[in-house]
């Protein structure tokens, strides 16, 4: 009988981890849509940039109307299931497409209808991350709780890195039609929306536990899920984690262009590294938190670091239309050696972590201090790459703060997750901060913001994740 239970986690966890790979790949359009959009309907990059707001502001908003409800009326999720939750927001995604594809073929499409769309988007896939994460921490044993929301985001991360090229090529080149319009992307968010019905209809007709559902939630603190001092710590974890990534990743090809004299093309190839780095440890960390036996684990990480770096490689490449003697001189150029030096690190501080969710958390943000301040102190290749390393340590930072965070809650494990979700927020916060202080002292300088977050990680990760007596009393 347990031996079929795990059978059917397996099975379930294959399904999330595809909708882990969509959400991925449809958030990352968006960084395609804004220059889209912008020459579509002749923004200024402020309107433009309203496309991020318009669907990251959603999450704020969704998941704080979810807490609201959760603390007035008991929480929604033990009433309709996980498994409900996360069916719900794809459907409210697909619709969200499909809006998408009926606005794209109007005559004369507006703009506010897009922004409406991708509102509608992000209130979608905040119902996922609600919803998504800690179901998925929660099939399975406790100890590799951490292993799978690693595996579960590695894909995610797949498809961050997938989506630039195969959208690009897609809504630039292969459905655009007369050098302009808002119907090139008719039919890829008609696929889109086509894909995330029929996720919708494998996972509501699967088998998937609906764990920790009640019918009578009478006794139940409202508030339970605070009453945690670790998922309190745990949302400023995610504040300061959200932030500290979106913002040097928002910053990174201002200070690549202002202090190493790069271009942008070239600036715009090295992100991909920042990025491409996060997908890379996740595989790692999957692995390295695991049960495998040690000799077992060591090449198993080393074979999907292998594996991610030459989909990097690829994506670089086709991306850019690049010839191989090209590739290999841009390689060189670049000194990308650099960067194979920093992944040989972040393998060796895995295995000093021990496959503790907490204490490689604490040492990965230990790291990211290291390499920030090592980029502060000096201005040649090595401060460059050390920044973009900074991916390869932000790698388990999300899964492991979800799984920490959320550790004990048991009823209160829904209510937590949304007030996690709600300071994604951070990520509309500090780079916004940090490009005031680029304008008020350099763009160099200016990094110490993010300095200052991970310095938060490294407490979170050694003290703040520690349950009270009273946490595990409860």
């Amino acid at each position: 009988m347990e031996e079929n239970k795990v059978q059917n986690y397996s099975f379930s966890l294959v399904k999330l981890t595809m909708l882990f790979f969509m959400w991925g790949f449809i958030t990352c359009l968006n960084d395609i849509l804004i220059p889209y959009l912008k020459g579509v309907f002749d923004l200024s990059q402020f309107e433009a940039t309203l496309v991020q707001l318009a669907f990251f502001f959603a999450y704020f908003v969704v998941s704080l109307i979810y807490f609201i409800v959760s603390a007035t009326f008991g929480d929604p999720i033990l009433k309709i299931g996980y498994k409900n939750t996360i069916s719900l927001g794809l459907f409210i995604s697909a619709v969200a497409c499909f809006l998408f594809f009926i606005e794209a073929d109007s005559e004369t499409p507006v703009f506010a209808v897009f922004l409406l769309a991708l509102f509608l988007l992000g209130a979608g896939f905040t119902f996922l991350q609600i919803a998504a994460n800690p179901l998925v921490a929660m099939l399975g044993t406790p100890e590799t709780a951490s292993s799978r929301l690693n595996l579960s985001q590695a894909f995610n991360s797949l498809g961050t890195t997938l989506a630039p090229i195969i959208g690009g090529v897609l809504i630039f080149d292969y459905f655009l039609v007369d050098g302009q319009g808002a119907s090139s992307v008719r039919i890829p968010y008609l696929v889109l929306a086509s894909l995330l019905l029929i996720l919708f209809g494998v996972i509501f007709f699967a088998e998937i536990p609906n764990v920790n559902v009640v019918d009578d939630q009478k006794g139940l603190d409202k508030l339970g899920a605070l009453r945690h001092p670790h998922l309190r710590y745990g949302m400023i974890g995610i504040f300061c984690y959200v932030g500290a990534e979106v913002a040097i990743g928002s910053n990174l090809v201002e200070y690549m262009k202002n202090i190493h004299s790069m271009t942008e093309l070239n600036a715009s190839k090295l992100l991909t590294f920042y990025w491409g780095g996060a997908m890379i440890g996740r595989f790692m960390g999957s692995i390295s938190m695991s049960k495998m036996a040690m000799h077992l684990k060591c090449l198993c990480m080393v074979l999907s670091a292998v594996a991610s770096l030459v989909l990097i490689f690829c994506v670089i490449g086709l991306s850019a239309d690049m010839t191989l003697k090209q590739f290999f001189t841009f390689f060189f150029d670049m000194k990308v050696y650099y960067f194979l030096f920093f992944l040989v690190l972040n393998f060796f501080v895995f295995i000093m972590a021990k496959s503790l969710p907490s204490r490689t958390l604490g040492m990965f943000a230990v790291m990211n201090m290291l390499l920030i301040t090592l980029m502060l102190v000096m201005n040649n290749e090595v401060s460059l790459w050390a920044i973009l390393a900074v991916g390869l340590f932000n790698s388990i930072m999300f899964p492991n703060l979800v799984t920490l965070a959320i550790d004990g809650l048991g009823k209160y494990t829904s209510q937590g997750s949304s007030l996690l979700v709600m300071m994604i927020l951070g990520g509309a916060v500090v780079p916004p901060l940090q490009g005031l202080l680029s304008d008020s002292i350099n763009a160099h300088v200016a990094f110490v913001l993010p300095l200052a977050c991970y310095a938060y990680l490294v407490w979170y990760g050694y003290v703040g994740c520690k349950r009270r007596k009273a946490d595990a009393e409860d």
